[in-house]
């Protein structure tokens, strides 16, 4: 069934932007989709609006479909081609089935011991010097076949979307075609796929049920789909170069989540130092202060490891009692909602967001059996309740299954910024403007969420010594100074000291001559003076520099001495942490467990006659990533050992008269 919580809570705004972000939320994406800015470039007055005519016929058919057997194939068959030919648009000429061309991209996977090739092919005739091109490869699957489910009744237990992954990827290697686009159906869901080397790979779902009520996913299908954008415009505009403009507009985002869960990490680390200080500096008496970033740091990754397990429903998330009490990924909307009904001073007031982040961290951790719900152990270090006591208000030497939690009172306002920064992303609107867009953790790729962590390492957690001024500067790039050295570098000279901001704050001399003449202070003193802990012989201080002090959450980032806070730092250098894409890392995976997975790549025999080795022998494998850094080469033989470790069974399965299930170590 279609979610249908998507159609809630559209965009206000009449923006182009907010036209084509709400869309986007309409639909079921994967992977590095096409940004905003780059289809507000191509489409400034909005998706253009289907012939009502088109949308009339559409919905017969799909009425017709719908109420035939499901084992119809003459009905099912012709709905697709309808779609295909009607709605995208593909005349005869371009719309080649297998009988005219696509038996001729057919692909033989001898690892898998298998042949696999499209239905149909899109392909954009000769034209004068122009060779005939194959534009975009179609694959289509009885209705009964999810999309995202393997195929029951192949030994190679691969998904419909994998395998077309396989075909596109294999095409070049097959006849040097340079085949990017795919699309898979089963009729409901219509599925583009999108390859590109060196990238992650693009999954974006329409789904025919909403093509009525949802009139705007129609017009995204046809518009990004259909003929026009795939053999009828010029280069430029078609859909191949649309995801490479996108591409680097996606590296863009990385960095701009990055920031973002950074600046959720520096605002929990103050709340924490804020409840340390009103106790008087008993919380994190003999705690270093790195623990204090690296606990911070963990909460935020548990946020990612939660909010993508509950998207992909590897966490209760459809249960009314998980639902009720424990999922992570409503709780935002919650707090939204109480934000605009009361105000900021009710959620700075209320502990309970907290509470229940620390809930579901333990139920992840230690599982859950009960009656109501039941949820297996996670366990490992990521969740564990010991590794930062201090975070449930316990002892460094207690356990958590021995000493009841007495939580921090870390408030609601605090909690909702930290969803916030994982679960919506600030992007470019129109003109200078800027919009936040929702994020999707199905679309967020490993490497990515690596990227972001890998960022992390840059910062580290400190202690002032003195009044600490948070500046102005480049984006994501900001200085922490003490106000002592800003003070002493003053009294040299006046050109000596903007010489020095210039450096520091990285802006021209102009705007530093603005900040030194700026009154800020003056106009919003009880601002400033919270952020003093209400000293005012330290604003009076500040109050010369105070247009040099950076905003952030309408207040001025101000750490009063012996305040914890989170500067750069030189972790990320010293531990040599450093991101490796996909294409790094699946080559060099590939051929270091080939030889180990297969019997025969070692003893120099052709793929054909490789034979896969037992479960028990992939289990038995130990890898080790001596340099392990973000983990990006573990991740992906993960990956590359689960699809074996799959296909494996499926073999010994197929070799069972009685078809019974086999056990992990492939015994059946």
């Amino acid at each position: 069934m279609p979610d249908t919580n998507r159609t809630r809570n559209r965009p206000r705004s009449g923006s182009t932007t907010a036209h084509h972000a709400e869309w986007i939320r309409l639909l079921e994406v994967s992977g590095p989709f096409l940004e905003l800015p780059v289809l507000t470039k191509l489409f400034p007055q909005g998706l253009p609006t289907v012939d009502p005519t088109v949308r009339a016929d559409l919905r017969a058919r799909y009425d017709e479909w719908a109420a035939a057997p499901a084992d119809d194939r003459a009905v099912h068959t012709l709905w697709m081609r309808s779609v295909l030919r009607d709605v995208l648009g593909f005349p005869a000429e371009t719309l080649r089935d297998r009988t005219q061309l696509a038996v001729r991209l057919d692909v033989h996977l001898p690892e898998h011991r298998q042949t696999i090739g499209p239905d149909y092919a899109i392909v954009e005739p000769a034209n004068g010097d122009t060779q005939e091109r194959v534009r975009m490869l179609v694959q289509t699957h009885p209705r009964t076949q999810d999309l995202e489910r393997t195929v029951s009744d192949q030994a190679w237990k691969a998904t419909p979307l994998a395998r077309m992954v396989e075909l596109l990827r294999r095409q070049d290697q097959k006849s040097g075609l340079d085949v990017r686009l795919g699309l898979v159906t089963n009729g409901e869901q219509w599925t583009l796929v999108h390859v590109q080397l060196g990238e992650a790979t693009t999954f974006a779902t329409w789904r025919a049920d909403l093509w009525s009520p949802e009139p705007l996913t129609l017009q995204a299908f046809k518009a990004l789909l259909g003929v026009e954008r795939t053999i009828g415009s010029a280069d430029e505009h078609r859909l191949e170069a649309l995801f490479a403009n996108s591409a680097s507009a996606s590296h863009d985002l990385t960095d701009q989540l990055g920031l973002q869960v950074r600046q959720a990490v520096e605002r929990l680390v103050k709340g924490v130092d804020e409840i340390d200080r009103a106790r008087n500096r008993t919380l994190l008496r003999g705690l270093p202060e790195t623990d204090l970033y690296e606990a911070a740091v963990t909460v935020m990754m548990r946020l990612v490891f939660v909010f993508y397990a509950e998207e992909n429903r590897l966490l209760p998330l459809d249960e009314a009692f998980y639902q009720q009490h424990y999922a992570l990924s409503p709780l935002r909307d919650q707090l939204e909602a109480d934000r605009e009904k009361h105000t900021d001073d009710v959620l700075l007031r209320r502990h309970a967001a907290w509470c229940r982040l620390l809930a579901t961290f333990r139920a992840v951790h230690g599982g859950v059996e009960h009656e109501a719900m039941r949820l297996l152990a996670y366990g490992g270090n990521l969740f564990d309740p010991d590794r930062f006591p201090f975070l449930e208000g316990r002892k460094p030497t207690s356990r958590w299954r021995d000493e009841p939690a007495n939580p921090l009172e870390i408030d609601d306002l605090t909690v909702l910024h930290l969803l916030q920064s994982l679960q919506s992303i600030e992007v470019a609107g129109a003109g200078k403007s800027r919009e936040r867009r929702p994020l999707s953790f199905r679309a967020l790729d490993v490497e990515q969420i690596g990227h972001v962590y890998e960022g992390l390492l840059d910062h580290t957690a400190v202690r002032a010594k003195g009044p600490v001024l948070g500046l102005c500067g480049k984006k994501g790039e900001e200085a922490e100074i003490d106000l002592d050295l800003l003070e002493r570098t003053a009294v040299i000279s006046r050109k000596h000291l903007v010489t020095w901001l210039e450096e520091q704050t990285q802006k021209s001399e102009a705007w530093i001559e603005k900040a030194l003449g700026s009154k800020v202070a003056e106009e919003a003193p009880d601002s400033w003076r919270r952020a003093c802990n209400g000293d005012d012989a330290l604003l009076s201080r500040i109050a010369p520099y105070a247009g040099l002090v950076r905003m952030e959450h309408d207040q001025p980032v101000i750490f009063p001495s012996g305040s914890v806070y989170v500067t750069k730092g030189s972790d990320r250098r010293s531990t040599g942490t450093h991101y490796t894409p996909r294409s790094l890392t699946e080559p060099i995976v590939l051929h270091a467990l080939d030889p180990l997975v297969y019997e025969g790549p070692a003893e120099g025999k052709p793929e054909a006659e490789w034979r896969l080795r037992s479960p028990r022998e992939i289990l038995s494998l130990k890898v080790c990533d001596m340099t392990v850094g973000s983990g990006a080469f573990l991740v992906q033989a993960c990956r590359y050992l689960a699809d074996k470790l799959v296909e494996s069974w499926a073999l010994c399965e197929a070799g069972s008269p009685d078809k019974v299930l086999v056990s992990p170590e492939g015994e059946l």
